[in-house]
């Protein structure tokens, strides 16, 4: 596996200008229509004055028709402009944040963890919620240039009636921005906050789903539901206080707006009162008044959208810059090997030590639970090579040597608890379509009888988690799903614990027939898979302690008898 590219973003400012940089044509025409759009919605008053001059000086039908026109070619423009330079920008912004929805999903979804202390919850909040804020940066520079351009024109429209009226103008904006840039800086510190409280409860929602049941059984679902209220209370009460911080900064932004606005139709009603503007002057001036509060709304609320497309761009680069757990290498795995684990050392392994040769079936019964849990992690990668003494070897070479993808390809290790999709019954089994052995997985697995009960057979619907069926049917769902990928050198462990015994017997039975001269590996504790293996290793307090046969070990093993019979 290669690593990950040196140019992935480092920051949040790294990520908004990777954003910016790659948005550049559209946010170009995005800001030329909206610049349009908004020079045409300042010069309908400007429009407005000249008409009421004109008409009060030449009264003539001729000159009111060209004006009308001129107020239709304004309207048009106005209303093209808007809706293709949004349409464009909208555009833009959807599939940025696609993008980095893709990007964050495929870091948590690497075959090699990253060094991030986040759970799957916030991760998943990272790419939903955070990849849409920081990708409104798109929308925001656009508006910001042409909110820009409408208060500058309107700035010398008032200019060129009276000097006074556009530096007041000038002179306001540049206040208002003023005060709502330092209380733009509370809203991002807040919004950041927000934002790590509400993943924090996401990732506490996602904890309980996935052990609400083991919960149920001993009664800690109270305690459980208790610890999630208090996440989720503070995270309201976060909430509560960016939608406070943000109501004072618009109510503070449309009182300084409309302070504004106030002044200049009062200025400019004192002018005309002077003589020193005409009429027409004075309803351009009052139109432009009442015109400039949008844009100025528009301005002053920029900076709160730049702040938090900033904090959600520093959340996704906690994601995006994590370095990996571990280096892997970059050789495969030579075709039907055997597997080897050479005196590990990891938790409740202790100098672990065995072989199994290409084309055997055997069987780990690990008399500590921890101790199963402990091999199947080292065996599936998830604990990196580096992190455990010993070696693990696949086809005579170690997995450190190795690239995690080479490695996956050529050795599965099925989950305990692994999960179900919404789809169907096919697609569970069968992800990506290409399995040439789903019929005979499906028998082997036991899954026959859900096939026979639904008409729709492979096709029948499965719900999120497999929330439709019962705890049996999910685990041969999930042994189907790894059988039928037929990879070189299978990993089971306990896939049996859900079933009955007279189906688990049928399944052992299917399994050691299907996967008949592949390298196999079951860790249980069933005596039907135990039996039907070539040997089997005994694996208690962390060491290997015994080999044979099952039915030797039963024979001449007391432990072993009182560990396995049922």
């Amino acid at each position: 596996m290669t690593t990950p590219d040196a140019q992935r973003p480092r920051a949040g400012s790294d990520i908004l200008r990777t954003a910016l940089r790659r948005n550049v044509g559209a946010m170009a025409w995005g800001t030329l229509l909206m610049g349009l759009y908004q020079a045409g919605e300042t010069a309908f008053p400007i429009a407005l004055g000249l008409i009421v001059e004109h008409t009060m000086r030449d009264r003539s039908p001729e000159a009111l028709g060209v004006s009308v026109a001129a107020l239709a070619v304004i309207i048009t423009t106005v209303s093209l402009s808007w809706r293709f330079g949004m349409r464009i920008l909208q555009k833009a912004n959807t599939t940025e944040a696609h993008r980095w929805r893709v990007r964050v999903a495929g870091c948590g979804l690497q075959p090699v963890a990253r060094d991030v202390d986040l759970k799957s919850g916030e991760v998943l909040t990272i790419a939903t919620e955070d990849a849409d804020q920081t990708a409104d940066i798109i929308e925001v520079v656009p508006l910001l240039i042409s909110s820009l351009v409408a208060v500058l024109i309107a700035a010398v429209a008032l200019g060129l009636a009276d000097i006074r009226l556009g530096l007041l103008v000038v002179v306001g904006t540049v206040a208002i921005l003023s005060v709502l840039s330092v209380m733009s800086r509370r809203i991002g510190s807040s919004t950041r906050e927000q934002q790590a409280r509400v993943a924090r409860a996401g990732a506490k929602v996602a904890d309980l789903i996935i052990g609400l049941r083991p919960l149920h059984g001993f009664g800690g679902n109270h305690a459980a539901f208790r610890s999630y209220r208090e996440v989720s209370t503070e995270a309201k009460r976060q909430s509560v206080t960016v939608a406070r911080v943000s109501g004072v900064y618009a109510g503070t932004a449309l009182a300084l707006n409309a302070v504004l606005a106030a002044a200049v139709t009062l200025t400019a009603g004192w002018l005309a009162f002077r003589d020193r503007i005409n009429i027409g002057e004075l309803v351009t001036a009052v139109g432009l008044a009442q015109f400039i509060m949008e844009p100025l709304k528009l301005f002053s609320e920029m900076p709160k959208y730049v702040m938090i497309a900033r904090a959600s761009a520093e959340r996704m680069a906690l994601v995006l810059s994590a370095p990996p757990v571990t280096t892997p290498g970059t050789g495969r795995p030579v075709p039907g090997g055997d597997l080897e684990v050479d005196g590990v050392r990891h938790g409740a392994l202790r100098k672990v030590r065995f072989r199994v040769r290409a084309g055997e079936f055997v069987a780990v019964a690990a008399y500590q639970p921890s101790a199963a849990a402990d091999l199947a992690a080292v065996l599936a990668l998830n604990v990196p090579p580096d992190a455990y003494e010993g070696a693990v070897r696949v086809g005579g070479r170690d997995l450190a040597d190795l690239a995690v993808e080479g490695v996956r390809e050529h050795l599965l290790v099925n989950p305990y608890d692994g999960e179900i999709f919404a789809g169907t019954l096919r697609s569970n089994i069968d992800p990506s379509g290409t399995s040439r052995t789903v019929p005979e997985a499906v028998e082997a697995s036991m899954l026959t009888d859900v096939v026979a009960l639904h008409r729709e057979g492979l096709d029948h619907a499965v719900r999120d988690r497999g929330a439709n069926l019962s705890g049996g049917q999910r685990q041969r769902l999930s042994l189907a799903r790894a059988l039928a990928a037929d990879t070189d050198v299978l990993v089971l462990r306990d896939p049996t614990t859900a079933v009955d015994a007279v189906t688990e017997q049928l399944i052992a039975r299917g399994v050691a027939k299907l996967r008949r001269d592949r390298t196999t590996l079951v860790i249980t504790s069933s005596p039907a898979l135990l039996d039907a293996a070539d040997r089997v290793l005994v694996l208690d307090d962390g060491v290997i302690t015994a080999e044979d046969t099952h039915r030797n070990l039963l024979a001449t093993d007391e432990a072993y008898c009182l560990a396995v019979t049922r």
